[in-house]
């Protein structure tokens, strides 16, 4: 059964099974012999879990802007899009925010900054860091207080991991953690432990925004998903993809390594949704997860073509062959090449 907005009959709404609201353009149903169909759109009446995958060049990045510009145009809904390879910097021409974030080295659990750093807790180095995070609010008097404790090898150790850590430039006593604007979180650049933890104090901080009760819905958008998913950020989108829903919180974790995914994310998520993919491993984990929605074998239906969609739907229990509209804003990641129809 195809879903379809009762007030526009003409429109497909993947993500719910009856009732109006909001709605994300996202592009036109694509029939296997290639022809375009009516026009698809993605539920944002209510929160959603999503894993978005794909190889390199594939539409990826096009997929989550235009996810994100059409959060834009939804009043109570606010898009913060994590972006590692400074590919959504064009949103800037909606208005959106996109800024070089800091937070607050408090937003990190104390029991993560040794692994954040790159030291083992059990060893005395680490468990000064976690000792020196425990008592101190900002990075900076976490320093002083490491230079006056411990055995001399012991404060050099942890001193000059911390020193590291301020050199990413990540942290500021006053830190952003709970947008209520649309925002972009600019990470080019930015080391993979960095990035971490920019991470972690945000989806912390709109999860308990939300918890509260507090703000728009938020909808944390992660390009790159892969990078966050083995990090100090990783318990952070776990609590997102397992209760974020029932305060409000979406999350939509977007890679082009679908076996980095965990179980947690595949499972969790009522959307899942794939571009192209050409190793043996990610399709057949792709088919595996959502194979039942399909008659006859997954592999096939995957798409070929960039831009391509196929979006397999928990609400409706179907999988939704898409061709995905191209992004409005510019794409500020690498050099555009010939023949990609605009798309990443």
């Amino acid at each position: 059964m195809e879903v379809r907005d009762r007030a526009t009959t003409d429109v497909t709404t993947i993500g719910r099974t009856d009732g109006d609201g909001p709605r994300l353009p996202l592009g036109r149903y694509l029939a296997r012999d290639g022809s375009h169909g009516g026009d698809v759109a993605l539920d944002c009446a209510r929160p959603h879990a999503m894993c978005l995958v794909g190889k390199r060049g594939s539409g990826k990045s096009n997929t989550l802007a235009l996810l994100a510009e059409g959060l834009c145009a939804v009043d109570g809904t606010v898009p913060v899009v994590v972006d590692p390879m400074g590919g959504f910097a064009g949103l800037d021409a909606l208005g959106v925010t996109v800024c070089e974030p800091r937070v607050s080295a408090g937003a990190i659990p104390a029991r993560e900054w040794p692994r954040l750093v790159g030291l083992d807790p059990r060893e005395p180095a680490g468990a000064l860091v976690w000792t020196a995070a425990s008592e101190r609010p900002t990075l900076a008097e976490m320093r002083e207080y490491v230079d006056s404790e411990g055995t001399r090898p012991t404060r050099r150790v942890a001193a000059n991991h911390l020193a590291r850590a301020a050199s990413w430039e990540v942290f500021a006593p006053e830190g952003i953690r709970r947008p209520t604007e649309p925002t972009v979180l600019n990470l080019a650049g930015v080391s993979d432990r960095a990035a971490n933890a920019v991470v972690r104090a945000v989806a912390t901080g709109l999860y308990e925004r939300r918890l509260s009760g507090e703000g728009p819905l938020p909808w944390l958008l992660v390009d790159e998903a892969h990078v966050f998913l083995d990090g100090v950020a990783a318990p952070a989108l776990d609590t997102l993809l397992t209760r974020g829903r029932a305060p409000g919180v979406s999350l939509v974790l977007a890679t082009q390594r679908p076996d980095a995914l965990p179980e947690t994310a595949v499972s969790q998520a009522d959307l899942l949704a794939t571009h192209r993919l050409t190793g043996r491993a990610d399709t057949a984990a792709v088919a595996g997860a959502r194979g039942d929605y399909v008659d006859g074998p997954v592999e096939p239906r995957i798409p070929a073509g960039v831009g391509d969609l196929l979006v397999f739907d928990d609400a409706t229990e179907r999988a939704h062959s898409v061709r995905v509209s191209e992004r409005a804003t510019s794409h500020g990641g690498t050099a555009p090449t010939l023949g990609t129809d605009g798309y990443e």
